[in-house]
């Protein structure tokens, strides 16, 4: 594996606020990133994005003419575009507001202001998706292990894949809700259960126990990715059936030790 350096990486920074944008240029520059474009709008953003591609994307929430997401979803249905990375640097706390860029597929979600530490564990997360790092198992090929992905949002499917795909896990077959993973269960063999925990109709816990309850395949592992911040229901969606939770955004580091943990007991 040839690991990415940040002094390689090329990061267009959207920050309307001169005061924000040097220090968050000052906390790049420290962490070795010197290739740093700089956009005060939206609208200036987008020029810039039709002439070149960048690795990173790093913008403010709030604009005079809308919002980080719209310009998210611009990117991740854009041809030159689609594969760069994606963090979002704001001091929106609200947890509602903050839901949909979880789902989107950002790298990371930076406060404002963030400390190095912050910074630094965010550029790795950019890293680590730029980079394949298969995975090396004693009792699985990597490349035959059949993962069903459950998440009702095509950026976060597509974003999830992607890291999957960096380790070696290619044969992933995508279910946009519980009610269709069902369906796809009762005619195909997996051997790794990928889901989010909010979908319409059938939801993760559901589908969990469905899949313990219910299922020829009960023995499956499951790897729920939620965005859920209240222990008590986590608790409960542990209870039933789920081996291990990963939160959203969905870091790869992260996910490599949990699926280590998953395949290989």
């Amino acid at each position: 594996m040839t690991t990415i350096q940040p002094s390689e990486l090329s990061i267009l920074l959207i920050e309307p606020s001169d005061t924000q944008s040097k220090y968050i240029i000052n906390q790049l520059k420290a962490q070795g990133i010197n290739k740093i474009t700089l956009a005060k709008s939206l609208t200036e953003a987008r020029e810039i994005l039709t002439r070149q591609h960048y690795d990173l994307i790093a913008s403010a929430m709030y604009f005079d003419n809308g919002t980080a997401l719209d310009l998210l979803k611009e990117i991740k249905h854009s041809e030159r575009n689609q594969d760069s990375a994606f963090m979002l640097v704001s001091s929106e706390c609200k947890r509602d507001n903050l839901e949909e860029y979880k789902q989107s597929g950002v790298v990371a979600i930076l406060p404002k202001p963030f400390t190095s530490e912050h910074l630094h564990a965010a550029i790795n997360n950019t890293i680590d998706l730029l980079t394949a790092d298969e995975m090396e198992l004693e009792y699985f090929d990597v490349h035959e292990i059949r993962v069903l992905l459950v998440d009702d949002s095509k950026l976060a499917r597509n974003h999830i894949r992607r890291v999957l795909n960096n380790l070696g896990l290619l044969k992933v077959t995508e279910a946009v809700d519980g009610k269709e993973a069902i369906n796809l269960l009762n005619e195909n063999m997996y051997d790794l259960i990928v889901t989010d925990y909010n979908m319409p109709e059938v939801d993760g816990r559901e589908l969990t126990r469905y899949v313990r309850e219910q299922s020829q395949q009960s023995h499956l592992p499951i790897l729920m990715v939620t965005s859920e911040s209240n222990d008590t229901h986590l608790a409960n969606i542990e209870q039933d059936g789920v081996n291990a939770l990963c939160d959203k955004p969905f870091e790869p580091e992260f996910v490599k030790q949990i699926l280590f943990r998953l395949l290989e007991h």
